[in-house]
């Protein structure tokens, strides 16, 4: 299970080791169908470089495991086999993704109650990973569980946190990952700081604050990426596109009908695309995305924490189509044309959006005897204390011959947009 196999060269982390047990899940085709799964749909209407994928990063993320469980405030408490399935874990956290990633989310979620993590357990344990898994001698269920950060280990609650929590391997890969194929670098984070610096306190994962600048440093790049990557208007605009085409044909084209894991796996960005564009309900859509056609933004406003309750409102189905008739009306132009998005709802679901949400990162300070004091993070960074609050976008979209009127009319039903909030691209 532990021998050494060979490297994969990566661009971001450079070479990383495997072992021959890791190659069989690596070589399996829930894996291989990972290399036909852009990491950020979308993103490419606006950076060109943004087409790699989950397969690297889940290459990557397992790779950042293994450099976690070397950390020697760590390595004590686990033992060989709880490494393996770490590791084996962390290359699989995302195989669950369907076609453009998030975007498909918002199918599972409104038609089957059920999120790409649902997706992840049940494919570790029914398709062929399951028998990999255990015939390599570890527990598919184990596995599965902590790929979504479910094990619940007695008194080892950090397992989970390593591929779930505020500073976790998925996210200190995706930030360095996704920054480098956009070209949208926001300054240098040192991630493999971040991870010599963690312990356990208790048993959770903390940060000691002589890594207080890499963390800082760290939010900053994501609160950078949520803004002009993942929630770039003009990518989310692809995104919206991208999900009403498969809401409009998953009837026809089966979408959320597959009652297997083969059926569900043949779902990617080449099968999915091509069949969209052959259907009669969403090839106009689809034929806009070819041609870059995009949706326009006529409204853009940024809410902040004192604001919360605002944005919380329009995260209601019910309130957001009542807005929506409103501003239709008040422009002369159908409703269907019209779309509300809220980028934290989900109609185009982002799972980034949680890093802007009120959050205390376990930090602590390590006496010379020893003992780990623990601190509160906004009181000792100015940083946290300004970021740790909400920032919540709410935007208004229509076809590019409509954009004029419903700016207007968005700007007097639901308020002016702040110079503040305002960006030029």
């Amino acid at each position: 299970m532990h021998r050494y196999w060979g490297e994969i060269k990566d661009p971001v982390h450079g070479y990383v080791y495997i072992t021959e047990a890791e190659k069989q899940l690596i070589d399996s085709y829930p894996f291989q169908r990972l290399r036909r799964l852009r990491q950020l749909a979308g993103s490419e209407f606006v950076y060109s470089g943004a087409n790699h994928t989950r397969f690297e990063h889940c290459i990557g993320v397992m790779h950042l495991a293994g450099k976690l469980c070397e950390n020697q405030n760590l390595s004590l408490l686990l033992s060989e086999d709880e490494i393996q399935i770490v590791r084996m874990a962390s290359l699989l956290h995302d195989v669950g993704h369907g076609p453009f990633s998030h975007i498909f989310e918002h199918l599972l979620v409104k038609f089957l109650n059920k999120t790409h993590e649902d997706m992840t357990k049940w494919l570790i344990q029914e398709s062929e990973l399951h028998d990999i898994i255990n015939n390599i001698g570890c527990s598919s269920e184990d596995v599965a569980k902590l790929a979504v950060g479910e094990l619940r280990r007695p008194k080892k609650a950090f397992l989970d946190q390593i591929i779930q929590s505020a500073v976790d391997i998925d996210k200190l890969d995706f930030v360095v990952r996704d920054t480098y194929h956009t070209g949208a670098e926001y300054g240098y984070v040192d991630i493999f700081r971040l991870i010599h610096m963690l312990d356990v306190l208790g048993e959770n994962l903390a940060v000691d604050v002589g890594a207080l600048s890499a963390l800082e440093s760290f939010v900053l790049a994501r609160l950078e990426s949520f803004r002009s990557i993942y929630f770039h208007r003009v990518g989310r605009a692809a995104q919206i596109m991208l999900a009403s085409a498969m809401e409009a044909a998953k009837d026809e084209l089966g979408l959320v009908d597959f009652d297997s894991p083969e059926d569900y796996l043949a779902l990617t960005d080449y099968t999915v695309w091509t069949k969209l564009r052959e259907c009669p309900k969403s090839s106009g859509i689809m034929k806009d995305l070819e041609r870059r056609k995009l949706l326009k933004c006529a409204y853009d406003r940024t809410f902040h924490v004192k604001e919360k309750m605002v944005t919380s409102i329009f995260c209601v189905d019910e309130v957001r189509e009542q807005v929506r008739n409103k501003i239709a009306k008040e422009a002369g132009v159908e409703p269907e044309v019209i779309m509300i998005d809220v980028p934290t709802v989900p109609s185009v679901p982002y799972h980034h959006s949680d890093l802007l949400e009120p959050m205390e990162i376990p930090v602590f300070q390590k006496t010379r005897a020893g003992e780990k004091i623990p601190l509160r993070l906004s009181d000792i960074s100015s940083v946290f204390d300004v970021l740790k609050g909400f920032i919540n976008i709410l935007r208004v979209y229509t076809d590019e011959k409509y954009v004029d009127k419903v700016s207007v009319a968005a700007s007097k039903v639901i308020g002016g947009t702040p110079s503040s909030a305002k960006i030029s691209f």
